[in-house]
């Protein structure tokens, strides 16, 4: 008899949304420079960026392009009417307080702005500066770390406890026959895990080992510590330069400690917004400095890598384009970004890899070459695939 095939790995389901629309939010404490930085980074002022605590109530939102070298290099070859990048949509979040759990400050309301985004940018504050008040009296961000780690972990608690109230009050009749009963049963046990990791293991959701039956049950919480965080220490002018700063070492320390793999990405409002004011061609000058180098390109593409997203592209002479898909997706669904016909009545695509063309030269050297290839339903997208869809 021949052996028997190994079975396929499950395929991972990912935390979060099932959707290639995601946002990430600014989070932080007041006045540590997340509307400032919103604004340098949306190339805009619609964030509030006032020196005293809720200047933002209301969250902002815009549209970043991400910064990619394989779209310029597409740009270049197709010289097309119409250029359209990725982009990652960010939202200005007003800043959280302690207590915000239990209603301080306008804790409520901008923690379900949270709740309503999909990644976490953090902004900490590492920088001195007397004219900007800090609302806990001095500069220390472990301290303020702890007391973001600590609201959103509260207000988990919060939301497991009433869903795990009312799961049992209806779960009392549950029986052991029905699958519905069965399936029931397996949703509180898995409430009831996620609860003891908040409480008794005091960890993050997502810093938890889910099965894909469990991350269904985690997705469906919406929680606020399942969503990814890139740390954004912000520094003064001075310190980002010469790249040192008395926080650094101890804030990466405290990640390495509560939230080990978390990225952490030193950067400059005041910077930011003293190159932002510049013309182009001065911005590029004054960059060429040592340590000048804006970080927003390296930021946005932080953010939108969290958030599981790749791109793919489509390309012609009318429109070089990338569209945002999540890791996993399949061709028709991918297809489905740019019209649901296309998924509905999905054939085939033609990809070819952005590496290919670029060693090729041309679509016509990589026909040739025998690199372009017809994919079907099943076929899972790669970041950077350059494709043609065929439907009915």
């Amino acid at each position: 008899m021949p052996p028997k095939k190994a079975a396929a790995a499950e395929k991972k389901v990912l935390l979060g949304r099932p959707s290639n629309n995601l946002k990430i939010g600014i989070v932080g404490l007041p006045n540590v420079g997340k509307s400032s930085f919103f604004n340098v980074l949306s190339d805009t002022d619609l964030g509030k960026a006032a020196n005293f605590p809720y200047a933002t109530i209301n969250p902002e939102e815009a549209r970043i392009p991400v910064p990619d070298a394989r779209f310029d290099w597409l740009c270049d070859l197709y010289k097309p009417a119409s250029r359209v990048p990725a982009f990652l949509t960010c939202i200005d979040i007003a800043g959280l307080t302690a207590g915000a759990s239990t209603g301080a400050g306008l804790g409520n309301a901008f923690l379900s702005h949270v709740r309503a985004v999909d990644g976490i940018f953090q902004v900490v504050r590492a920088f001195d500066d007397a004219e900007v008040i800090h609302v806990e009296g001095d500069v220390d961000p472990l301290r303020d770390m702890e007391i973001i780690q600590t609201e959103l972990r509260l207000k988990d608690i919060e939301w497991v406890e009433k869903h795990l109230d009312g799961l049992k009050r209806t779960g009392r009749s549950l029986g052991n026959n029905s699958l519905a009963d069965k399936a029931k049963k397996e949703e509180i046990a898995t409430i009831e895990k996620i609860y003891k990791a908040l409480t008794v293991d005091g960890k993050d959701v997502r810093k938890c080992e889910w099965n894909n039956k469990e991350i269904e049950v985690v997705n469906s919480l919406t929680l606020l510590t399942a969503k990814p965080i890139t740390y954004l220490v912000n520094l003064s002018e001075k310190d980002y330069i010469r790249k040192k700063n008395k926080w650094l070492a101890k804030i990466k320390g405290w990640i390495d400690a509560n939230n080990p793999g978390d990225p952490l990405i030193p950067f400059s409002v005041s910077l930011e917004e003293r190159l932002a004011q510049l013309p182009d061609d001065e911005r590029a000058e004054a960059q060429k400095e040592p340590g000048t180098q804006s970080a927003l390109g390296k930021i946005t593409q932080a953010g939108y890598s969290s958030l599981d997203l790749i791109r793919y592209f489509t390309c012609g002479p009318d429109e070089v384009r990338a569209w945002t898909i999540r890791k996993g997706t399949k061709a028709p669904q991918a297809a489905g970004v740019i019209h649901s016909d296309f998924e509905n009545k999905f054939v085939c695509g033609e990809i070819m890899t952005y590496e290919d063309l670029k060693e090729h030269g041309s679509e016509a050297a990589v026909k040739a070459g025998g690199k372009l290839r017809q994919q079907g339903k099943p076929y899972e997208m790669v970041d950077g695939d350059i494709a043609y869809w065929k439907s009915g």
